[in-house]
């Protein structure tokens, strides 16, 4: 299938599919013309990285595990490099809520004391 109708299928732009190719996620055939050629295994591709990025994940991130993608079977199998790969993403996540929680104390303690403060001068 061209890249329009890929685009059709999947609801993600051609621009973003074109990116995709620049960054290596997809590896579309060529036919004689020069045209892109995508088959049902850059459909899937891209339906996975379409759902992974929504749910914040960067591509660099999923293009480390591209290749459990490509096989048979389920849509993501475990892999070495996926869960290690995952691992690493889940302790980021965890450092990130870590520094939000200190964050929420540090600013509700800061919120109380304007707010005791603001009862004390009435």
């Amino acid at each position: 299938m061209k890249i329009g109708e890929l685009s059709r299928r999947t609801g993600v732009s051609v621009r973003m599919l074109r990116y995709y190719e620049d960054e290596a996620l997809l590896k579309p055939a060529r036919r004689e013309s020069g045209y892109r050629d995508y088959g049902r295994e850059d459909m899937k591709v891209v339906e996975a990285i379409r759902i992974l990025n929504s749910s914040g994940l960067k591509l660099a991130f999923i293009r480390r595990f591209l290749p459990c993608l490509r096989s048979e079977g389920p849509m993501l199998h475990p892999c070495p490099d996926l869960m290690a790969a995952m691992e690493q993403e889940m302790q980021s996540l965890d450092d990130q809520i870590k520094q939000y929680r200190k964050s929420r104390t540090m600013l509700g303690s800061y919120y109380s004391e304007m707010c005791e403060q603001t009862r004390q001068r009435q």
